[in-house]
């Protein structure tokens, strides 16, 4: 797992990442999804906290996008 920002050895995007609900810190979620949200293995953006592509802090434009050369085939035939 790589750290997109460290500021004073904090992860910076780590601290910033949220509940998708918004109201608690990334794994510390106690809404409705806090069952598939606070425990899930596969792969994760930057700062570990959040799924590939479910990145809520302030790089979200840029980890749920797609990477430079990355294609998706999604909704490809």
């Amino acid at each position: 797992m790589v750290c997109c920002g460290k500021s004073n050895g904090v992860c910076v995007c780590a601290e910033e990442a949220r509940c998708s609900c918004g109201a608690r810190p990334a794994k510390e979620c106690n809404c409705s999804k806090a069952t598939t949200e606070n425990q899930f293995e596969g792969p994760t953006c930057s700062c570990g906290k959040r799924r590939t592509h479910e990145c809520t802090c302030s790089r979200s434009s840029t980890e749920n996008g797609l990477r430079e050369g990355e294609i998706d085939y999604t909704n490809l035939k």
